[in-house]
């Protein structure tokens, strides 16, 4: 099974201020595996957006190695390591460029980690392929290639989000509490959305999540933290053996 993301005893350490420190990150090793759909539960302050961090390569890590794909990028800037990561923000405002449309959005997203320019002819040859992308989201946002981000809803704005980053199918795929800032029933139609891209594609992810029943329902593995550890990582079939109740306790 090959390995997309390995920690070992990854420690973060932090001053709190008061000169004095405090772990955040304590000591954490986690393989995540080729095709993973990995979600992950905690409460504030267990160490989950940490976690992403360190990963994502915006918060260094004190000790401990980061291997993506076999190579140690524990000492490499954010900007060398996106050629592997792509990630969806939990605020809807994040991940994309406001004043652009959404055909422009997705150019910028198609050529991610390459050079490129946005020349209106260019960007015209990629519009009938944009189009057909977008028609796929079934929220409105197929009337929208030619709009401006910022005119859209925030679930049509996560959505492209979420279309931007998996259009090159990144090594693995963060997503940090991307439907936390979504009423209800967007949201639910976002995780739908979710499962399909990353099912269909086969991708590799890592899911934040403040709702344990998307954490139960979705994905092969979770992962519960707590003080900066992970206390545990289940496979598909304890998970699904587990009532909420069970995992209620994992937080006592």
């Amino acid at each position: 099974m090959t390995a997309i993301v390995e920690l070992e005893n990854a420690t973060k350490v932090v001053n709190n201020g008061f000169d004095e420190e405090k772990v955040i990150l304590n000591q954490v090793s986690l393989t995540i595996h080729e095709h993973d759909f990995i979600t992950i539960l905690g409460g504030n302050g267990a160490g989950k957006s940490t976690l992403f961090n360190v990963i994502a390569g915006t918060l260094p890590l004190t000790s401990g190695t980061i291997r993506i794909m076999g190579e140690d990028v524990t000492n490499l800037s954010p900007e060398k390591r996106a050629k592997y990561l792509a990630r969806v923000f939990q605020d809807p405002k994040m991940g994309t460029a406001p004043r652009m449309t959404v055909a422009e959005n997705l150019l910028i997203a198609k050529f991610r980690g390459e050079g490129r320019g946005l020349v209106p002819r260019k960007l015209n040859s990629h519009k009938e392929e944009f189009q057909a992308t977008i028609d796929q989201i079934g929220n409105g946002l197929e009337k929208h290639l030619d709009t401006p981000i910022e005119f859209l809803s925030g679930g049509q704005r996560q959505a492209l989000s979420l279309l931007m980053a998996t259009l090159k199918r990144p090594e693995l795929l963060l997503l940090d509490e991307h439907t936390a800032a979504l009423d209800p029933k967007t949201s639910v139609a976002l995780m739908d959305l979710t499962d399909r891209f990353v099912t269909k594609d086969q991708l590799t992810a890592l899911m934040i999540t403040h709702q344990m029943e998307d954490a139960l329902k979705y994905g092969n593995r979770l992962l519960v933290m707590k003080d900066g550890q992970i206390i545990k990582d289940l496979n598909k079939a304890e998970k699904e053996a587990m009532t909420l109740e069970d995992y209620y306790h994992l937080f006592e």
